[in-house]
């Protein structure tokens, strides 16, 4: 069907008009979507959300270039799309980390405990103290740091596993709980 005709079928508010732009221009759509998300469902999903926002946004407006249109909803979805999976990747990445700290760190805040952490970090080998750092301070991957150090990431894992369980035996003896 030509595009004009799929137009007019919006302004009628005909629901064929969603069928026959997604039998023209869903294999477009889909592959901005997977060129932007690289996941299957993700895609399909911004693509189904590209037949919507053409559905609320045709009346009132006319494109004059309707491939165009939807490739550019469909692109500006997915970017949204891979922006939000960004950030609950980041999300994750944190849970993570605390996740690692709670068998060490105390539950709750007590007097002192900033000091204890600072003597205890003053303690360690430079190259631990940066990892701890990078690692809890900073939210860096154990990958990034692998290569920002010309280390493994199985290395930097198993440094950082003792460097907790030696901060645990530390807080411990000096009477913190996690």
């Amino acid at each position: 069907m030509e595009d004009n005709k799929i137009i007019d079928l919006y302004w009628a508010r005909d629901d064929a008009a969603v069928v026959e732009t997604s039998i023209k221009y869903g294999g477009i759509c889909h592959g901005v979507a997977m060129g932007i998300l690289h996941n299957r469902q993700d895609a399909e999903e911004c693509v189904n959300d590209t037949w919507v926002r053409a559905w609320q946004t045709i009346p009132p407006e006319r494109p004059n270039a309707f491939k165009a249109f939807l490739c550019r909803i469909t692109r500006n979805l997915s970017i949204d799309r891979y922006r939000q999976n960004q950030r609950r990747a980041k999300h994750i990445d944190m849970e993570q980390i605390l996740d690692e700290l709670a068998e060490c760190i105390p539950d709750r805040e007590e007097v002192g405990f900033g000091d204890t952490l600072n003597t205890f970090l003053d303690g360690l080998e430079p190259l631990e103290r940066k990892l701890f750092l990078g690692r809890y301070w900073h939210a860096c991957s154990v990958k990034a740091l692998a290569a920002t150090y010309g280390l493994t990431p199985n290395h930097v894992s198993v440094r950082l596993h003792r460097t907790r369980e030696h901060l645990r035996k530390y807080l411990t003896e000096r009477g913190y709980k996690s």
